[in-house]
């Protein structure tokens, strides 16, 4: 094994653990749309669940079947025929959908059932176990359109899926339910994966899906001048959901966003619309910090906050790297316990992404901002500049006139920022007798208007 690798393997690798730890025994709905196993996606995508649930996460997987359906009609010359964004179903799609969902559970629980030697599959034993969670009802007759076969989920049996997972098995459902005279219905992934999501109160709903997200500008394609959003929180999504005509396609804004709306309006957090052209996408998207689709949440998950004593294994793993290569000053557990008070953090889903600490001198009516770190991960997105402000608020509002900082390798980054450079001797005489001389610090001071 090389050396490089053990250098990048190493840092990624403690990157990813606290988002292990974050979601160990949290409960996910992935929905994969059925145009993820046309193109021949299942293997990887059963991969990465499989790790995802070997990490300790408790999985339901809803897949859909369109395309499948699709060619069943085709080759039987019917063809398809929609309204409202859903499916007309009549007798022979009805057949057509029953032959489709039962040929790809059995795919999907093939796939699951791999332990090839130097595979990601080797050494996993994942249980999946599927049954008749839903009770459906007919959509009916809409303006004029007879949907026959064609059903809405009416209820589906929390208790019943809640002890699968507790089983330690994986959910495998189809979009199919049954009326209690034991009439088939055919539903639509969306809902499924939604009502069974908004019922076990799911901590995530994961839409794998043929689009890439939702765009920062919606009318205009993706591009690096036009990127994914990656975080859209329910107001806005509320709001966008309102300006777009209704959605008839999966590629429409508006088809998954609806459903993630549905859901974070009724209790679950995350909703994500992921791309699975992208090879690994389920990984990138839940252990990596901006993921890779749009997440819509209830909140914002970025919060700018005074620490806690809960902050201090979080501040010392944010600075140590820092520490080590000598951008910061070596700081013990005992001074970073005794000043937690003193110090602004940025969280993102729980884990700490920036810090700064304000030691103020009233005698001097200033302070100085130590320990300024932002991780690698989240640098050049403003998180800096964020607690920068956050610390003049602070210092403003403690009266004090002034900050200043002692830093030897990122002067420009505070010049460029309003601080001016002075020489040590400017410094409270309290901070003078502890100044480095050999360190040979910069000091740099901003007047706070």
């Amino acid at each position: 094994m090389s050396t490089v690798f053990n250098f990048t393997f190493v840092p990624w690798f403690r990157s990813v653990a606290p988002y292990i730890h974050m979601h160990r025994g949290k409960t996910f709905v992935v929905a994969m749309a059925g145009e993820a196993i046309a193109a021949g996606k299942l293997p990887s995508i059963a991969q990465d669940l499989a790790l995802i649930q070997s990490m300790g996460v408790k999985v339901v997987l809803v897949h859909g079947f369109r395309p499948q359906v699709n060619e069943q009609l085709r080759a039987k010359g019917h063809e398809a025929k929609y309204s409202h964004g859903i499916r007309i179903t009549d007798e022979v799609a009805l057949d057509c959908a029953q032959e489709a969902a039962g040929q790809l559970r059995y795919e999907i629980e093939a796939a699951f059932s791999q332990g090839l030697p130097n595979t990601p599959m080797a050494g996993s034993t994942v249980r999946m176990i599927s049954g008749n969670f839903i009770t459906a009802r007919p959509v009916g007759v809409v303006d004029g359109v007879d949907f026959q076969h064609s059903g809405l989920v009416r209820k589906v049996d929390a208790a019943g899926i809640r002890r699968g997972l507790d089983f330690g098995a994986m959910v495998l459902m189809s979009p199919f339910g049954f009326s209690p005279t034991g009439e088939a219905f055919n539903l639509t992934m969306e809902e499924v994966a939604t009502s069974v999501a908004i019922s076990i109160q799911a901590d995530k709903l994961i839409f794998l899906t043929e689009v890439p997200g939702i765009a920062q500008d919606p009318g205009l394609p993706i591009s690096e001048d036009n990127p994914i959003d990656t975080e859209l929180p329910l107001d806005s999504a509320r709001k966008l959901l309102a300006s777009l005509a209704p959605a008839q396609r999966p590629t429409d804004t508006a088809f998954y966003l609806q459903h993630c709306v549905k859901a974070c309006e009724a209790g679950v957090e995350r909703n994500h619309i992921i791309p699975f052209a992208v090879d690994g996408s389920l990984l990138l998207e839940v252990y990596v910090h901006d993921g890779i689709g749009t997440m819509v949440i209830d909140e914002k998950l970025e919060s700018l906050r005074e620490a806690t004593a809960d902050d201090i294994g979080g501040i010392i793993q944010l600075i140590e790297p820092f520490e080590r290569d000598g951008t910061l000053v070596k700081r013990s557990r005992t001074e970073i316990e005794r000043d937690i008070g003193q110090y602004t953090v940025i969280e993102h889903d729980g884990v700490i992404f920036g810090c700064a600490a304000l030691y103020p001198y009233p005698e001097a009516k200033t302070a100085e901002m130590a320990a300024l770190t932002v991780s690698p991960q989240s640098q050049s997105q403003g998180d800096g500049e964020r607690i920068l402000k956050r610390i003049e608020h602070r210092a403003k509002a403690s009266g004090l006139d002034s900050i200043f900082v002692l830093t030897t390798r990122t002067m420009h980054w505070f010049l460029k920022r309003g601080f001016q450079q002075v020489n040590p001797d400017w410094l409270p005489e309290a901070r003078k007798r502890k100044y480095n001389w050999d360190r040979k610090s910069q000091v740099l001071v901003k007047k706070l208007g």
